[in-house]
């Protein structure tokens, strides 16, 4: 986030009619209450893409179109332009134009019908290790083209999956260029016929309590809609993903071709970083595909 944003509190000053969003957040004396009178912040029933998923959004929270979340995914929080999202969602009592602001960037990844076969067989500390060696070796590389390095500290709160509701949730804590203060990086992914509804929370690792609390009542309010839902599927038509539970963990998402690149550019904004935790942990999920690859096959 801009540090102009972290100071928007601070100087009250009316606002001229003809301002616009971008026009504001360039002047330091408006506030972040003046900001927020421009979102069109929604409650209630909320319905993504033509149909797909549904929000039904509480009092304490607040949806924001794909338009408004990318004007504060790029202008306000400073992240590189990328594809847009299906909105996002914000507590309601916080602006995310003050330095405590945070928000849930969400998007829909369509690559088949992941299978969850594997779910209670993941030695997810084996895998954080693995993923953490991998952030390691990208972060190396990083610094010689001149960003800050970053690492993978460890689970803000290790994965799980809830078979019942085919819901994906963990927390990563990550380091940015030794900054002390962490980013706290919490994941959910709901599972569909034809792929991922995904839910990234971005926030410091201070907050990690309250965001936690708060994804809680997320995963209660979002899902699919009948003829999207997991048990949707049908074997004979729909498209399966080539991936399962364990390197959506891994971050198996952010490897596809095209993507990676986007990704990294994205690493420059540290507290903000919509995608920081897949960031970390791609690098290790590329090197993991490339071994399969490359072994020897039985004659």
């Amino acid at each position: 986030m801009k540090l102009a944003v972290f100071g928007l509190f601070l100087l009250p000053l009316p606002l001229a009619a003809q301002q616009t969003p971008e026009s504001m957040l360039a002047d330091s004396s408006v506030t972040a209450e003046q900001m927020d009178r421009l979102m069109h912040y929604q409650q209630g029933q909320i319905v993504l893409k033509d149909g797909l998923a549904t929000l039904n959004v509480p009092e304490g929270f607040r949806y924001l179109n794909p338009d408004q979340s990318e004007f504060i995914i790029v202008k306000a929080w400073g992240n590189p332009p990328r594809d847009k999202s299906l909105g996002m969602l914000f507590p309601s009592d916080l602006s995310p134009f003050t330095r405590e602001g945070w928000g849930v960037v969400i998007t829909f990844d369509e690559d088949g019908y992941v299978k969850d076969d594997d779910a209670e067989k993941i030695d997810y500390a084996k895998l954080l290790t693995d993923m953490q060696e991998g952030t390691a070796e990208e972060s190396k590389k990083r610094v010689k083209d001149g960003y800050e390095g970053f690492r993978l500290v460890g689970w803000g709160e290790p994965p799980h999956y809830d078979r019942a509701s085919h819901k994906l949730y963990w927390a990563q804590e990550l380091e940015f260029g030794g900054n002390p203060q962490h980013t706290l990086n919490y994941n959910i992914r709901v599972l569909g016929r034809r792929g991922v509804l995904v839910l990234n929370a971005v926030a410091g690792m201070d907050q990690l309590e309250t965001v936690k609390g708060s994804m809680g009542q997320v995963l209660s309010f979002v899902d699919f809609n009948e003829g999207h839902r997991y048990a949707d599927f049908k074997p004979e038509a729909d498209k399966v993903a080539a991936y399962g539970i364990g390197a959506l963990v891994a971050g198996g998402l952010a490897a596809k071709a095209g993507v990676f690149k986007l990704l990294i550019a994205g690493i420059l904004a540290a507290k903000k970083l919509v995608v920081a935790g897949l960031v970390a942990v791609a690098a290790w999920f590329r090197a993991r595909m490339g071994k399969k690859k490359s072994a020897p096959t039985s004659a």
